[in-house]
């Protein structure tokens, strides 16, 4: 109560926040008069002086108000458009690395502009990180024409770019590319043998746009890097005919969880379907023998009774598209991981690729946190602004509207079913579509938008549906949203990154009908009226009552609803919202109080009739609020795992990175050998134990393994006080001299090489097969609570031990290839026509659910740190006694899991093409 009465008298804490920059707005406009005096010369002049201040000493917060006081007299010169006093605000909150919470239509974009220019004067580097990458393209021609206009250099990135052209775009000032692409493009730099060859330089500054759904929404599932496997389709397409069939009485589905659970009897009847199927290696489903069966088994169901047809997923060109939930939007190149898509491929008949195994990942909340500093903006934070401080230390700032808000927010009216909802929803749209007023419609998913075309379509209301199957139309439909008696069925996306302005969209109205006719009178006059058109019809639309947003359900998160709501009332225009449930929605049968909404809804309403309660709608508040508490726990969840794996991923990269740098890499070979001869005889005789204990016969066979060498340590044991330490030194005696004799027989120059490419590979290698071990792990850690035990810790401790072995094995394996390999001097290969380089591909995987909540990466390739790849003119053997292996294969880019071409029937990657 107090509180609330000490806000009305003194503002919140937030408006008091607001207000203190007043008075850097009030610098800034004092300055505005001086600078549009200004010549162009002169305005563009002053990016050289501002460097020139930093050079002398000043900071940016020094050089702020004069900076914004250019970039907007720059933008009325060259974009046209004046920054507003709140827009001004908002870039200093951007500046000052919090996130900017403006309304739809409030001008993100161009307030971006200040605190992007202020930043890249440094020269250090900006990144504007957007969800998509239309909206990276056209925001890197559209403002970078003024930070062009002011003397900086702009780069984009989308997918498939070359390296060299991404390398550009990242030496810029200023560089706009998505979350995806920049994310992707650490891994990759770090999977390089060279530091000439990565693309990105050191972190300095990046401003997210739509920042809850790029770091709430997409920090859901981390980054990854795989290579694929080997071919199992049979093995899928089998499983899938055992479990399609399978009765609801074998088994118990988790809607919130989305997992399937076999019961009692439907482990004896999928025993029973597996035993027929020759599937299984013993009675028992759950016997060790049959893990792969049984992992297969739980995707396979989740696949066939979980994941639905055009909600989860479409099927197009005889591929399984994912679609992504929060936007609707599809997510080709996309795939779920752990075996889920090819469960959904053998599901819907359509050609199975093979799995993936994981080469590099990161989670959205590491990646960002490199950065020093990080802002962002949206029109929809404020709901998450303990998860965006508690994760990332950001601080959300509300930035007031330039004109109050004209839009009317209705309450919810609830059916008792989804026909009566329909049928109300289908009805409201015809009667405001008879007055002219326009209709955006969002639903939840692409079954409900085609559902309620059809209401619509007998109602005789002319629409257009926005939704994954439109992708390509998005821009243009929605930019025609405002128009008179327009209906616009969205799903779950309403137009991100195009306003919905009334009476229609000049430019794109301009750019459609003109887009035949050449500059001149004619097409200068044409515009014009198609201008006044615009402008009349806006004044009618606005008559009629502006933009009717209608939802069809709650959607699991507030932020997704209020982005729904806030396309309307854009800019003070009149506007009206109203949602529509029923007892059936998602929302209210899966984590509504079922028994209250059952009584009073069957109990007091008849068919087609509605209500409006405030307590419901609180109802309904609330248990939104309970899926965003419990998507956060999940969230978090994986950040409290990844920051496990960031911790060694940190190890390993910084030490790839000196190893890369180094000009030679002796030192850190011989503390190897070093450590991993000391580790063999420590295994072998441990401390404080007498020789007789001591394992000679297994410590013999070790050092022929990774020495080949075969060591008479049995005579040793006949002298007086032999030790350990003795056997140690002696090992490391034999190993140099031997090391010694191959150093001479090549250039020194080539053997730095060699032994630089030899550690980078293996340290590649194993990193990758530490992942795979820690990706099974995570899965399976968490059955120990039942064991009272915390999974996160169990997961810690393991982990821990797994990175210690990882290190050991990479310590041996480069002492063993070192000591045992053959090297000798060759020709360099020819340069083929075409690159072999590894198919590599990119995917944003739940590590514990294996779904995917991401747009396409760039699918780009790159040289991988391969032990072949040292310039050619070394070429090593490795194997027992150093017998010369050649691969007359090579350049043919063959799977290393593909049968050898020789027709012996081992793998390619066991036979010729054994590195």
């Amino acid at each position: 109560m107090w509180q609330t009465i000490a806000k009305s008298f003194f503002g919140s804490a937030n408006d008091r926040y607001v207000k203190s920059l007043d008075k850097i707005v009030a610098r800034i406009n004092a300055l505005e008069p001086q600078l549009a005096d200004f010549s162009d010369d002169e305005l563009k002049a002053q990016t050289a002086k501002f460097r020139l201040k930093l050079a002398e000493g000043q900071t940016l917060d020094d050089i702020m108000p004069e900076a914004f006081a250019t970039v907007r007299e720059a933008s009325k010169r060259v974009l046209g458009m004046r920054h507003f006093d709140v827009q001004m605000v908002g870039g200093i909150v951007l500046h000052r690395g919090e996130i900017a919470e403006m309304k739809t239509g409030e001008g993100k974009t161009l307030v971006a502009t200040l605190a992007t220019y202020l930043n890249a004067i440094e020269g250090k580097g900006v990144h504007v990180v957007t969800v998509n990458d239309y909206l990276a393209t056209r925001d890197a021609e559209w403002m970078g024409q003024l930070h062009k206009w002011l003397g900086l250099t702009i780069g984009v990135i989308v997918p498939n770019m070359p390296e060299h052209a991404r390398r550009e775009a990242y030496a810029a000032d200023i560089t706009y590319s998505t979350n995806n692409e920049l994310g992707f493009d650490y891994l990759r730099d770090n999977m390089k043998d060279s530091r000439a060859k990565m693309v990105q330089r050191p972190f300095n500054f990046a401003i997210v746009d739509e920042v809850d759904s790029i770091l709430i929404d997409e920090a859901r599932t981390p980054l990854i890097i795989s290579g694929p496997t080997e071919d199992k389709s049979d093995l899928y397409l089998t499983i899938d005919a055992v479990v399609k069939g399978l009765e609801e009485e074998y088994y118990e589905k988790d809607e919130k969880s989305r997992t399937v659970q076999l019961n009692e009897e439907g482990t004896e009847e999928i025993e029973r379907r597996l035993i027929e199927a020759g599937l299984l290696n013993s009675d028992n489903l759950y016997d060790i023998e049959n893990t792969l069966v049984v992992h297969h088994l739980d995707q396979a169901m989740r696949a066939v009774i979980m994941f639905k047809k055009d909600i989860d997923y479409i099927v197009k060109d005889d591929k399984v598209i994912i679609i992504d939930e929060f936007t609707g939007r599809m997510m080709d190149g996309r795939r779920w991981s752990n075996g889920l898509h090819q469960a959904v491929e053998a599901k819907e008949g359509v050609a199975i690729q093979p799995e993936n195994q994981t080469m590099a990942s990161i989670t959205f909340q590491n990646y960002f946190r490199m950065y020093p500093k990080l802002s962002g903006m949206t029109g929809t934070a404020s709901t998450e602004a303990a998860e965006f401080w508690d994760i990332y230390k950001l601080n959300v700032v509300e930035i007031p509207t330039n004109q109050p808000v004209g839009r009317i927010d209705e309450q919810d009216e609830f059916y008792k079913n989804t026909a009566d909802k329909f049928l109300a929803i289908a009805k409201a749209i015809r009667e405001k579509n008879e007055i002219g007023q326009p209709v955006l419609v969002g639903t939840v998913s692409i079954e409900k938008s085609e559902l309620l075309s059809e209401y619509l379509t007998k109602e005789g209301v002319e629409h257009a549906i926005l939704n994954a199957r439109m992708h390509e139309q998005e821009a243009r439909i929605v930019a025609q949203a405002g128009r008179i008696g327009a209906v616009t069925i969205a799903t779950n996306m309403a137009g991100r990154g195009t306003d919905i302005q009334l009476g229609g969209n000049i430019e794109f109205r301009t750019e459609d009908e003109l887009g035949d006719i050449p500059e001149g009178p004619e097409r200068d006059a044409a515009a014009e009226r198609i201008k006044a058109e615009v402008l009349a019809e806006r004044e009618r639309v606005k008559e009629a009552g502006g933009l009717f947003v209608l939802g069809t359900e709650r959607h699991e998160s507030r932020r997704i609803d209020n982005q729904l709501r806030g396309r309307s009332g854009r800019q003070g225009d009149p506007g009206l919202s109203r949602f529509y449930l029923c007892l059936e929605d998602d929302l209210l049968r899966i984590f509504g109080p079922d028994t209250l909404f059952s009584k009073m809804m069957n109990s007091n309403l008849e068919d087609g009739e509605a209500i409006g309660s405030k307590w419901l709608s609180k109802a309904i508040e609330t248990a939104q609020k309970k899926v965003e508490a419990r998507n956060y726990e999940m969230r978090k969840q994986v950040v409290q795992y990844d920051d496990v794996m960031n911790d060694q991923r940190k190890v390993i990269y910084e030490q790839r990175a000196e190893v890369m740098d180094a000009d030679h890499v002796e030192d850190v070979v011989v503390d190897m050998r070093t450590d991993a001869i000391n580790a063999m005889v420590g295994t072998a005789c441990p401390p404080n134990s007498y020789p007789e204990q001591w394992d000679i016969v297994g410590l013999k066979a070790k050092v022929a393994d990774v020495m080949g060498m075969d060591v008479p340590i049995e005579d040793w044991l006949q002298e007086d006080q032999v030790e350990p330490e003795i056997i140690e030194e002696r090992l490391q005696k034999l190993a140099d001299d031997k090391l010694q004799e191959k150093i001479a027989a090549l250039d020194p120059d080539m053997w730095r090489r060699l032994e630089k490419g030899i550690l980078l590979q293996q340290l590649d290698h194993h990193w990758k097969e530490h992942l795979a071990t820690l990706d099974a792990l995570r899965q399976v850690v968490g059955l120990r609570a039942y064991a009272q035990k915390q999974p996160l810790n169990e997961y810690k401790q393991e982990a821990f031990g797994l990175f210690e072995l990882m290190l050991e094995s990479i310590r041996e394996a480069v002492t063993k290839i070192l000591l045992t390999s053959e090297f000798r001097i060759s020709a360099p290969p020819p340069e083929p026509a075409l690159p072999t380089l590894p198919q590599f591909m990119t995917g944003h995987i739940d590590p514990l659910t294996g779904e995917d909540n991401s747009n396409d990466a760039d699918g780009s390739r790159f040289q991988a740190p391969l032990f072949g790849a040292l310039a050619g003119s070394v070429m090593a053997q490795v194997g027992p006694g150093g017998s010369e292996r050649t691969d007359p294969y090579a350049g043919m880019n063959i799977n290393r899991n593909a049968p050898c071409p020789c027709g012996s029937g081992n793998k390619y990657k066991h036979c010729h093409g054994a590195v």
